[in-house]
């Protein structure tokens, strides 16, 4: 995802479970989402050297990658999957030495196999945690069977009553999935001529693209909007301000999951014994569920989350899914680019 996915961690969560009670560690320096700088993630860091590691913030991937591009120096980053072979391809990241991270055998397969993030180069990157992209849908204005398709986003009947993210990724595994692709890692041209005609035909019904999950709550709130495609963390915040709104997460073509990890910065900064410190710690067992109560989200070690009971992960929207998954695993670069040039002439009416 170019994604301000993350920011459905949110200021005020990033308030509420920040490292004010502790200094910021000279010597590790994270490069990371808003409101990630949270001890229930990382406590046996915390626990080891008595405070926090240094953060330095980004709202979007597209602006991290840029960053770091013109010279910003942090030891370790957190891109979505999407964006590591833009990291690993610029020469911007190292491999992780994996033998100094124990629970690296943990993480499910469906994390890990892609060759982009573990190659004859070594392991690129560490997935640490994801979630779902769904339906959210007014209860109230819209029934369980108008949501039971994805083509309900380009229904004329809700003609100025949807929403969609304002970024690339999330935007375009919506068009893939209504035009029948479930593996966006290599999209033909027809495959992506048929998405964007689709997209244009909901952009008619787009009252607006939402740039934050506050943002999508007020308008769903207000009735402005009664359907959008969103996050499952999203719908439930906005069920803890009783806006009538449920998740489907099973339309007949499917929805998208994603996830986010660590990559370890060449040159950094900091000490590597710290670097590895830090994902070790977010890969304990004890981080997956300060991630699931904190944010919602599913932590990518398999066998934590079986500590974790199946009704506290239906609470969340995030309890296994049986029909069709677009997984957002990366894609070349090329294409991504053109499906981002692509989504602005949409959005701009072309």
């Amino acid at each position: 995802m170019t994604s301000i996915r993350r920011l459905v961690a949110s200021t005020a969560l990033a308030f509420s479970f920040s490292s004010a009670a502790f200094a910021a560690d000279p010597e590790l320096t994270v490069f990371d989402w808003a409101g990630f700088e949270n001890e229930a993630l990382i406590a046996p860091y915390v626990a080891k050297y008595g405070e926090m590691p240094t953060y330095s913030f980004y709202g979007d991937d597209d602006e991290a990658f840029q960053k770091v591009s013109s010279g910003f120096k942090a030891d370790v980053g957190h891109p979505c999957a999407q964006m590591v072979q833009k990291y690993r391809d610029a020469g911007l990241i190292e491999p992780w030495d994996i033998s100094k991270i124990p629970n690296y055998g943990e993480i499910g397969d469906r994390y890990k196999g892609s060759k982009i993030f573990a190659d004859d180069g070594g392991v690129w990157y560490i997935p640490t945690d994801g979630a779902y992209t769904a339906v959210a849908y007014n209860t109230e204005k819209v029934t369980a069977d108008q949501v039971a398709s994805l083509q309900v986003f380009v229904d004329p009947a809700f003609a100025g009553k949807i929403s969609l993210p304002d970024n690339t990724d999330d935007t375009w595994s919506l068009a893939l999935l209504a035009t029948g692709v479930s593996d966006w890692s290599n999209i033909t041209d027809e495959q992506f001529t048929a998405a964007a005609a689709w997209l244009r035909q909901a952009h008619a019904n787009v009252r607006t693209y939402w740039a934050d999950p506050s943002e999508l709550a007020q308008l769903m709130k207000t009735g402005e909007v009664v359907i959008a495609w969103t996050w499952n963390d999203g719908v439930a915040a906005m069920k803890t301000e009783g806006v009538p709104v449920a998740f489907q997460r099973t339309p007949k073509e499917g929805v998208a999951n994603w996830f986010c990890g660590y990559v370890n910065f060449k040159d950094g900064p900091g000490k590597e014994e710290k670097a590895y410190d830090f994902i070790n710690a977010w890969l304990d067992h004890g981080s997956a569920k300060g991630l699931l109560d904190n944010f919602g989200y599913v932590h990518s070690n398999d066998v934590a989350m079986k500590d974790i009971p199946i009704e506290e992960l239906k609470a969340h929207d995030v309890d296994p899914i049986t029909g069709t998954l677009l997984s957002q695993v990366p894609i070349d670069p090329a294409m991504r680019d053109r499906m981002t040039q692509e989504f602005e002439m949409i959005k701009s009416g072309f």
